[in-house]
């Protein structure tokens, strides 16, 4: 998908959903890291938060005890009208929801004492440029490895036929260029099930793990041969694989 169709498709998704997965009854074996439990580990209650690509909030909002203000930024409106809704229904007062692209971080300088992004780009600079000195970033990818027994079935999909590992070493190297030090950076590959048929297509509606999903008859043929070939007495079977990097100014 190009720009404006991703767009489109984080508006309508963050309307309906936001970025919430909590209903998809899905195991997961293997070691899976929380990103956010290594932000909530790094903040102090007198910390100022920025949460890159927020999706509907759900993330920040449950961190809320963890620092003094957290600000969630996403691009699409879609999701922040979520957030928006989210934060009303939480009853917290110290996070605030802004609709931002992160090329442009429209913050004061040395602004923030941690920033987190997951699963959404980033420019390395301009989080250098917000970051107080000392400060620690924080993000979660999708490496393209992630599903590829589905991507290789449907012959298409994010990140399909990428090397694997170009993604992380394109951050690595845009974060050190940009004058971060002690980066470090880990990846995971869990085995994932979902239980499920219509866990599954709840998964390939509300991501963009196969862009266009369903507007082709073709797709549900496919999925359907997938499900056959994948089923397993755990569920219908792929695979989550991501990295994390975490970085110091």
């Amino acid at each position: 998908m190009n720009e404006k169709e991703y767009r489109d498709f984080y508006d309508r998704v963050g309307q309906l959903n936001g970025w919430d997965f909590s209903k998809l009854k899905c195991r997961v074996e293997e070691t899976q890291a929380n990103l956010y439990e290594e932000v909530k580990k790094c903040c102090k209650r007198s910390d100022l938060l920025l949460d890159i690509g927020t999706g509907g909030g759900e993330a920040i909002l449950a961190l809320r005890e963890a620092a003094l203000i957290l600000v969630g930024i996403d691009l699409s409106s879609g999701m922040i009208q979520t957030a928006n809704a989210n934060l009303r229904n939480s009853g917290a007062t110290n996070v605030r929801f802004i609709q931002m692209g992160a090329e442009r971080l429209d913050f004061p300088e040395q602004f923030f004492d941690v920033i987190s992004c997951r699963h959404s780009d980033f420019s390395a600079h301009q989080v250098a440029k917000v970051l107080s000195n000392g400060g620690t970033f924080f993000t979660q990818q999708v490496s393209e490895g992630d599903k590829i027994n589905l991507k290789q079935a449907f012959g298409r999909g994010q990140s399909y036929g990428e090397s694997d590992g170009n993604l992380m070493k394109k951050y690595i190297n845009d974060l050190s260029e940009a004058g971060f030090i002690e980066i470090q950076s880990f990846e995971y590959d869990s085995a994932e099930y979902y239980e499920t048929p219509e866990d599954f297509m709840f998964l390939l509606k509300h991501t963009p793990i196969i862009p266009g999903f369903g507007q082709n008859q073709d797709d549900f043929e496919i999925l359907r041969a997938f499900i056959g070939d994948n089923q397993t007495e755990k569920g219908i079977r792929t695979n989550s694989k991501r990295f994390i990097i975490k970085a110091r100014r």
